[in-house]
């Protein structure tokens, strides 16, 4: 039996490239920054040389005013050379952080440099741990990752291993700091008619770091729709890690934290709602139906939401409308972006990503070509682990009106005449959900509001002149 030829029967899909190039971009042990002041009651420390005391403190500028919850623990000759005792220096220090600090656990972030000198931090941790009475989590968020925000990703991965295997019968009081944010100054009779509202369904825990005020807001947007968020990893505080026990459902928040959904499934028997991510209005609103269906929860109100919340950020929809955008790569935060500027109106030209994990980002490709489909532009060339010195040749040949790149190429390229933002600032601002829209299209319209005023006080002409010398 003959079967007929169907040329159509496969559109043209997302085109994938990989290059040679190195990875540009910040070393994954920035995660410091931002985790150690999301679990109050964790203290970091950094297992390196001078050299990574010199990044946290400068690179990154983590509270050099205040005493922050993170230490580094300097390797020195004797220690590179395997001279001194590793365990001995180790649980010195870490006794000194229990006396002055008290933490109710300590992260160890391994660097290259123990990695290159196999400093054995897992087989040191279990037993210091039991010395001194305080958990100890051994993360390797060191620069031979691909990108900085993999450090996070270490670090969830390893927690996730510490999580309750069991839920007790207590903790369905206090098993979920998220729902004493929501019921926060309310009466008794309030929270039993809001827990009334909640459908039943399997306990869903969400995982990535979120400031508080993002964790509440989409939290109450799924909440509009009956569901009730079980836990968050990480939690507020190291001893409020959500249980995790076989069957339930995890869903992630960042595109960056695959090695944490591959633990959440592997190691902790957990079933991963594969969503696209919560960026944007129309990421979030396919992020809670997602949610939904995998409940079976028929969702409500979400188109009108996200309509309504492209009607208040107009004015900023406006300015990227027609215009072209180009990413470099460096925070892997690549592909959402490009499907929310894609619906914003722009035409993408090319996604460079340092790695790019098609397994857990898949629905988000598949909402992105979606997006491209709608809106009717074709679709972006995704290049994995780009050459940087190629994509300026594109750059140049292209000449897109905005470049989305690293702290290394933003000014080299303005130099040069072409509209930069800075990826990182993306990794630091509040930008899932519905309600931080504004702030997002803030970040994506500041270059161009900023060659607006230009040309309103006559610095064009000198821009140019410069960009052509």
């Amino acid at each position: 039996m003959t079967v007929a030829a169907q040329p159509n029967a496969q559109p043209n899909a997302l085109n994938f490239e990989c290059e040679t190039g190195n990875y540009h971009t910040f070393c994954p042990i920035s995660c410091v920054a931002w985790l150690y002041q999301k679990i109050e009651d964790s203290f970091f420390l950094v297992i390196g040389t001078k050299t990574c005391g010199y990044f946290l403190q400068n690179a990154m500028g983590v509270m050099i005013f205040a005493e922050p919850r993170y230490a580094m623990a300097e390797l020195e000759e004797g220690d590179v050379s395997a001279q001194l005792n590793d365990y001995e220096e180790l649980k010195r220090l870490c006794q000194q952080i229990k006396r002055d600090r008290n933490p109710s656990v300590i992260v160890w972030i391994g660097t290259c440099t123990t990695e290159i000198i196999k400093m054995d931090l897992e087989g040191l941790a279990p037993k210091l741990e039991a010395e001194i009475g305080i958990p100890i989590v051994t993360a390797r968020a060191n620069g031979l990752d691909y990108a900085f925000t993999q450090g996070e990703d270490t670090v969830l991965a390893a927690m996730a291993q510490r999580c309750p295997s069991q839920r007790v019968e207590s903790e369905k009081t206090e098993r979920n700091a998220i729902k004493r944010l929501l019921d926060f100054g309310r009466k008794a009779e309030e929270e039993e008619s809001t827990t009334a509202e909640y459908v039943d369904h399997p306990p869903l825990t969400l995982f990535g770091s979120l400031p508080d005020p993002v964790v509440t807001q989409l939290s109450l947007e799924l909440k509009k729709q009956g569901i009730q968020v079980s836990g968050m990893l990480p939690a507020k505080r190291y001893t409020e890690l959500p249980a995790l026990v076989e069957g339930d459902y995890v869903c992630g928040v960042n595109p960056f934290l695959s090695r944490t959904a591959t633990t959440l499934m592997r190691r902790r028997k957990c079933k991963l709602i594969g969503a696209p991510f919560p960026i944007g209005p129309d990421g979030t609103r396919a992020w809670v139906e997602k949610i939904c269906s995998v409940f079976g929860i028929e969702p409500k109100g979400l188109e009108e939401r996200e309509q309504k919340i492209w009607e208040s950020v107009e004015e900023y929809v406006a300015l990227l409308r027609g215009k072209s955008v180009f990413f470099m790569g460096d925070n892997l935060l690549e592909i959402s972006l490009a499907r929310f500027l894609t619906r914003c109106g722009m035409t993408v030209q090319e996604i460079g990503i340092p790695y790019m994990d098609k397994r857990y980002q898949k629905a988000e490709l598949d909402f992105l070509t979606k997006t491209c489909d709608e809106m009717g532009v074709p679709y972006p060339r995704i290049v994995e682990k780009p050459d940087n010195y190629n994509q300026l040749q594109r750059i140049k040949e292209l000449n897109p009106d905005l470049v989305i790149t690293g702290m290394a190429h933003a000014n080299p390229l303005e130099a040069r005449g072409i509209s930069t933002k800075w990826s990182v600032e993306f990794t630091f601002a509040q930008i899932h959900g519905f309600a931080n829209t504004r702030d997002l299209l803030e970040l994506a319209t500041r270059p161009l509001r900023r060659n607006d005023n230009l040309k309103h006080l006559g610095w064009e002409k000198l821009v140019q002149e410069d960009a052509q010398v």
